[in-house]
């Protein structure tokens, strides 16, 4: 998600308010935006957070909100989830049902010869 980023209060956007040239691009990654969250979660004021790194508040609150609700669904999960186990057990059925359909080929095999056999008789 790039974006032309505009000087701002005399800084870039996301640039932690240093100078710079007004076409340049600059992107947010993961990890400066979890620090940025993780301020706001101690408890720095949002307007500060927003003026100290050049972005909107609107933006902030947003990653926010997907921080904490990445941080709810992460803590749902359960070890040994119930999904996990299905699959598992549809997965050892498949191996099951392969190995009864090979087993009962071979035995139409052994038919079909052994019919051909008493036909020529």
């Amino acid at each position: 998600m790039e974006k032309q980023i505009g000087i701002n209060n005399g800084g870039i956007e996301g640039d932690h308010g240093s100078p710079g040239n007004s076409s340049e691009y600059k992107r947010w990654s993961a990890h400066r935006k979890k620090d940025a969250v993780l301020r706001m979660i101690c408890g720095e004021p949002l307007d500060a957070l927003s003026r100290e790194l050049c972005i909107e508040v609107c933006r902030l609150e947003e990653w926010h909100e997907r921080a904490m609700q990445g941080m709810e669904d992460a803590l749902k999960l359960r070890e040994g989830d119930s999904h996990l186990a299905e699959l598992e057990a549809a997965m050892r059925r498949i191996g099951e049902i392969s190995l009864e359909n090979e087993m009962l080929r071979e035995r139409i095999k052994k038919q079909n010869i052994s019919a051909k056999k008493k036909n020529r008789r």
